[in-house]
């Protein structure tokens, strides 16, 4: 395993690693030590208005819940309990569901709670390695609240659309602000697939070209990467398919459309994602099969060079063995030929030649193997 990989997999672990020892209390928070403190930050609008701020404290949101139709609160960052706590009490959220966000390792779901809807699903950055960031989304009858791992998110083009009163979003309830982040993480997967593609369309190029063990670690970094991108999309099908069919009291009918379309998407990018996973595999079988026929083709080679000196070593062998011609005339005498040693080497020569066409016509030394057809040879 590469030393880039391994560090994937130990983060990913950190990551995924409970807060809570086992036995605790359902619903127990435990936050991350390391984890960035919130950052709360509130864009409440209507289609008149429109008001962004950053609070310090939870009890400060109440005010943009009553006066706005639409209040989204986004949440930058685990690392303070009580400050979730407080969250959980104004809006009303579970126990259970205040634990699934601050346990970041959670599947990509949507549950029903009494007021609001909880939908877990994840947003991919492409860097130096893959980073993966859990999104938890509370939609209610007139709140959108969200929480991120840490700063920083693909949501920047939505908010400007929001501020310039551009599009449907200012127009629209919650649903519409809920389906239009959750396009905006699906949309950005997009891209992401794309590099993957154009990095297996090089790989293939210098596989071609000359195929090496190197290329065989980043096919299997390729194969790792997006295997972890599948266990992160695809239960979000599921979620979206419940979103689109099922009564979701949250949910208008006109946003239902929408959300068929983000089903869509998300349906394609599944296929691209499946293709590029057997495209690796079918890489790297590529790959070995390319280092066998290289190493075919040496031995190939080896084994021709060798059949061809086996009857010149039988000849040199034979003319070096020290029999006498003087103590008998059958002893070797064309030892005392004039012309002998010429002929040693013609007959070296000959052989030489006769072997290097006959493996030429089998085809082994680049030309075309002779055809044997049922009415006789070609």
């Amino acid at each position: 395993m590469s030393k880039r990989n391994h560090r994937i997999k130990r983060d990913e672990a950190a990551r995924q690693r409970r807060r809570t020892s086992p036995g605790a209390a359902p619903g127990t928070l435990k936050t991350d030590p390391d984890a960035p403190r919130p950052q709360i930050k509130v864009i409440a609008y209507s289609n008149q208005e429109l008001v962004e701020q950053e609070i310090q404290q939870p009890s400060e949101i109440a005010p943009f819940l009553g006066r706005y139709p639409v209040t989204w609160i986004n949440v930058d960052g685990l690392g303070d309990a009580q400050v979730l706590h407080e969250l959980g009490e104004i809006f009303h959220i579970h126990p259970l569901a205040l634990e699934d966000v601050i346990n970041v390792h959670q599947r990509a779901k949507l549950e029903h709670y009494p007021g609001h809807q909880f939908l877990v699903f994840h947003q991919v950055d492409a860097g130096e390695r893959i980073q993966s960031e859990q999104l938890s989304l509370f939609l209610g009858s007139n709140f959108v609240l969200t929480f991120q791992e840490e700063a920083g998110d693909c949501f920047e083009p939505m908010r400007e659309r929001m501020r310039q009163h551009v599009g449907l979003i200012r127009q629209s309830g919650p649903d519409y602000l809920a389906y239009t982040l959750l396009d905006a993480i699906v949309d950005h997967y997009f891209p992401l697939l794309e590099s993957y593609g154009e990095r297996l369309d090089d790989l293939e190029t210098e596989i071609i070209k000359s195929p090496e063990t190197t290329t065989m670690t980043q096919i299997h970094d390729i194969k790792r990467e997006l295997l972890m991108l599948r266990r992160k999309i695809w239960p979000l099908r599921d979620a979206l398919n419940t979103l689109v069919r099922d009564p979701v009291p949250q949910v208008t009918d006109s946003t239902r459309l929408y959300l068929r379309d983000c089903y869509d998407h998300i349906m394609r990018i599944i296929d691209l994602l499946e293709t590029y996973r057997e495209l690796s595999s079918d890489l790297l079988e590529f790959q070995l099969s390319s280092i066998s026929y290289k190493i075919n083709e040496v031995m190939r080679m080896l084994t021709v060079i060798a059949t061809i000196f086996i009857p010149l070593t039988f000849i040199v062998g034979l003319y070096g063995m020290n029999f006498d011609p003087n103590v008998s005339p059958w002893n070797m005498p064309e030892l005392k030929w004039y012309f002998g040693y010429p002929f040693a080497l013609g007959l070296m020569a000959v052989v030489t030649l006769a072997l290097l066409g006959f493996f030429y016509r089998k085809g082994w030394l680049g030309g075309r193997p002779r055809v044997t057809s049922s009415t006789g040879t070609r």
